[in-house]
């Protein structure tokens, strides 16, 4: 069996960072908040059948919203020559205006053109030609213990370079129903939200987009949305500005060892079905309570969260 050389450790990474540095944008957020005073002040509250009560709950209801702005700060990387930006859906979700400035200090006001939440996506259009792009990878390819590095915007301080390794593969985190995160040590903080991960051949193979921290600070814990889960939908949310993806129409559940024992399995890989939807796409190609799905297209589904993965690769239909 051939197996990949590992790699070496590079000697620096200023070539790869000078190279990416003007495909990869700070963004910031403005959202309009309307509030209003929604009670007295701490101190002065009446007594619960105060007489006053119905009186200063009518005025302060009637009292003028005041509108306030909330910032927000993340990043993003230009694929397009023509302006197209990705960065994460929580970057920009409910944002009024969106600024994205560029290395050499130019601003421009970007366009939300379409949005992803499930798998926390967005693509931004800005009016600009002729920009650095930067080159898409695989990240199937990638293996754990690779070098990757991380360019952002964290708390503020623009292209700010880091680096790590692909410390995992495939992690859950409770995000949503398509995570498959890669996990990296390469340090990630607020502010990076949205930036490129690069191999050491400097291919864009995740979007930065979260952290596990009791701080809130980087704790060298890094998740990033594998391109290769991004890189389909792009087209889709340029044409409609949103996604609509395949569902199969099956409950599904991880394999425990007495259920493999009842069923005579001999592997706990796979998805096992225990409820389908009456006139679902599943019950119409003969799936049935019971059965155990363990691949789709020759893909090998080796848990249950792999299959909504892999069907939301397909299109409706």
């Amino acid at each position: 069996m051939w197996v990949a050389p590992a790699q070496a450790m590079p000697e620096s990474f200023a070539d790869l960072a000078a190279q990416q540095a003007d495909s990869v944008v700070n963004i910031s957020t403005t959202q309009h908040v309307q509030q209003g005073m929604r009670g007295l002040p701490p101190g002065l509250e009446l007594p619960q059948n105060s007489p006053f009560n119905e009186f200063f709950n009518d005025f302060l209801r009637n009292m003028p919203q005041q509108e306030q702005e909330k910032h927000a700060l993340g990043t993003g990387f230009i694929i397009s020559a023509d302006g197209y930006v990705v960065t994460n859906n929580h970057v920009v979700d409910g944002a009024d205006e969106v600024i994205v400035k560029m290395r050499d200090g130019t601003e421009h006001e970007a366009k939300i053109i379409g949005t992803d939440p499930k798998l926390d996506v967005a693509l931004l259009k800005i009016n600009a030609k002729g920009l650095k792009t930067v080159r898409i990878g695989n990240s199937e390819a990638l293996r754990v213990g690779d070098w990757v590095v991380a360019i952002g915007n964290p708390f503020g301080l623009s292209q700010t370079v880091t680096a790590g390794i692909v410390s995992a593969k495939g992690r859950v985190i409770g995000s949503g129903p398509y995570d498959d995160f890669i996990q990296t040590d390469a340090a990630i903080n607020p502010g990076n939200s949205g930036g490129p991960l690069f191999n050491a051949q400097g291919d864009v193979v995740g979007i930065n987009t979260a952290i596990y921290s009791r701080s809130g600070g980087n704790n060298g814990i890094g998740f990033a949305i594998p391109i290769n889960l991004a890189k389909p939908i792009l087209d889709e949310l340029k044409e409609k500005g949103h996604v609509t993806r395949a569902r199969l129409g099956v409950h599904i559940a991880d394999i425990d060892k007495e259920t493999a024992e009842a069923l005579g399995l001999k592997t706990r890989e796979g998805a096992l079905v225990p409820q389908v939807e009456a006139g679902s796409a599943a019950d119409r190609a003969g799936i049935r309570a019971g059965d155990v799905i363990v691949s789709i297209d020759g893909t090998p589904v080796r848990k249950a969260h792999d299959l909504p993965i892999r069907v939301a690769r397909h299109a409706p239909g």
